[in-house]
């Protein structure tokens, strides 16, 4: 017989049995032809899946461990397992919800592909971002340690001259010394000899008036021997001696310099929110009204910056020296002014309460502490601009170059260079040029958002370096482009940013979605911060005013 004679034969409807099949039931894992496949559909009590044969799922049902013979094609709700069509029946699963295994697949497969789903597009891609950072960190390892073996062999050099000069002043007082002891017995030396000299002259004399029997010179002769009695003095000089001076091993290691202790710090691996954590609405909503609830008169001329150092006292920067401490009522606490006279770029305060500003007239960055001014970073070829401080404690810096052509971000360690932030994976700078206004702040999740003025853009990188993204406005902004100002970061991870001459502020998600406006009659807005219960202060430049805004 003609093979494929023989399968238009074998593949027939399995409900009727005599037609050719052209359609299957997924849902039943029946084939049909055409006339089965209506009489099929007309039981509405089962959510039937028909679909053309050829399209048709090969699915392997597991066999049953208790029957050999019979495919698991049912499921146990109470069970929780796969089970044939004798074990339903059996007084195993008595009493049981047993249901469809195809209705269980579809929600399992649905499961399956939610998983893959976010291992693609979430878990995945951390990890190879991890594993970046790593290597990135590899490469700064290389090149840190290459700068700790120049330092040493450069204090080796300075250890080196040093020594090479005082080697060098022993000599020259050994020489001096010696020189000296040379003169005193020369001088000695001349001072015997003339002696000497007069000496054989008294003693030719006496010769010759011996010889001569001359009564008048005998008569006339004086002797001089008394007077030669007493020797000349002898100068007896003592070789100065040399006192080597026992060289202590951990006293010249101490003089060289030392390592600090060798720190390896494992972190706790974060663990990421599920796909639906991350949608889940945040724990304090945004308001549908925002409320002013305080006015600050700050008597500034013209206000720039504020940092919160509590819920109702606030530091606040202007148009001179003058750093201002002032509580919700206007009054003054406290004011200090710049080390340099100058007036300072930005404040901060520190997780200690004290508070830093920086200072581009100078190139420094200085820490208030007690009332007590101390330059803690000194910048070479860079101006610093605006200051954060970081919830480990370090400080994010804004700089610009010397000859305005680069800007960049560098955090520190106290005093220490850390990260410095400056281009994106194509090597294409992050931040435009010039000295513009380039407030800083850092995000809950560690991201560091930037509002680059000149750009007309905030930039938000992560705590790696890497760009995230750029909000460049709303398109609602009409009337004038995005003039970012100001930024500050909330505890739910909000981004806000003064858009400074259209009078409003721009409340982002973390991943830099729009989410509203606040308003509240604000002229000017310029610096923000939040205080720890998420209140908003908000500068008014030309106004000289601190508004205190609640929007959650």
């Amino acid at each position: 017989m003609d093979p494929l004679r023989k399968a238009q034969i074998i593949l027939l409807c399995d409900l009727c049995k005599t037609a050719h099949l052209q359609s299957h039931c997924e849902r039943c894992d029946i084939n049909l032809c055409q006339t089965c496949v209506g009489k099929h559909l007309s039981d509405s009590s089962i959510r039937h899946k028909v679909m053309p044969y050829k399209y048709r799922k090969s699915l392997n049902y597991s066999k049953c461990p208790d029957h050999a013979d019979k495919l698991c094609k049912n499921y146990c709700e109470k069970c929780d397992i796969p089970v044939c069509s004798t074990c339903v029946s059996s007084s195993n699963h008595e009493g049981h919800d047993i249901s469809d295994i195809l209705e269980k697949l579809s929600a399992k497969t649905e499961s399956l592909q939610k998983d893959l789903n976010e291992l693609e597009t979430r878990i995945y891609p951390r990890y190879e971002e991890m594993a970046s950072d790593v290597q990135t960190e590899k490469t700064e390892l290389e090149t840190n340690y290459g700068e700790l073996t120049t330092i040493a062999d450069q204090q080796g050099e300075i250890l080196h001259r040093e020594i090479t000069a005082i080697l060098n002043q022993r000599k020259s007082d050994i020489q001096e010394m010696k020189n000296k002891h040379l003169s005193t017995l020369n001088k000695n030396t001349d001072e015997i000899t003339q002696k000497m000299g007069e000496l054989k002259q008294i003693m030719s004399d006496l010769k010759s008036i011996l010889k001569s029997n001359d009564v008048s010179l005998t008569y006339t002769y004086k002797s001089r021997n008394t007077e030669f009695r007493t020797l000349p003095p002898k100068v007896r000089v003592t070789v100065p001696s040399f006192s080597a001076q026992k060289i202590n091993k951990d006293q010249f290691n101490g003089m060289f310099g030392s390592l600090s202790p060798l720190s390896i710090n494992t972190e706790h691996g974060d663990t990421m929110k599920s796909a639906e954590a991350v949608s889940s609405p945040p724990v304090k909503p945004l308001l549908d009204e925002p409320r002013l609830t305080a006015t600050i008169d700050t008597g500034y001329d013209y206000l720039y910056s504020v940092s919160c150092l509590s819920e109702d006292q606030v530091w606040t920067r202007g148009e001179n020296e003058t750093m201002k401490l002032l509580n919700l009522q206007s009054k003054l606490l406290t004011s200090i002014q710049t080390k340099s006279g100058n007036k300072p770029g930005d404040i901060a305060v520190t997780r200690d309460a004290d508070l830093v500003y920086t200072d581009y007239s100078n190139d420094t960055v200085n820490l208030i502490k007690n009332k007590q001014i101390q330059t803690v970073i000194t910048l070479q070829g860079w101006n610093p601009l605006y200051v954060c401080c970081t919830a480990s404690g370090d400080l994010l810096v804004t700089m610009i170059s010397d000859d305005l052509k680069q800007s960049k971000v560098v955090r520190y360690s106290g005093s220490t260079e850390k990260q410095s932030i400056q281009f994106d994976d194509q090597g294409r700078p992050l931040y435009s040029p010039g000295r513009y206004i380039k407030y800083i702040s850092e995000n809950k999740n560690l991201d560091i958002c930037v509002a680059d003025n000149i750009a007309s853009a905030v930039v938000v990188v992560n705590q790696s370096g890497k760009l995230r993204f750029r909000y460049t406005g709303h398109p609602s902004n009409t009337e004038q482009s995005f003039d970012p100002h100001g930024i500050t970061t909330d505890s739910q991870s909000h981004i806000l940013t003064a858009d400074s001459y259209n009078h409003r502020i721009h409340i982002l998600d973390q991943d830099g979605q729009f989410l509203c406006y606040i308003h509240c009659d604000l002229e000017r807005p310029f610096g923000l911060c939040v205080d720890i219960r998420d209140n908003l202060f908000v500068t008014e430049r030309d106004t000289a005013k601190v508004k205190k805004i609640q929007y959650l």
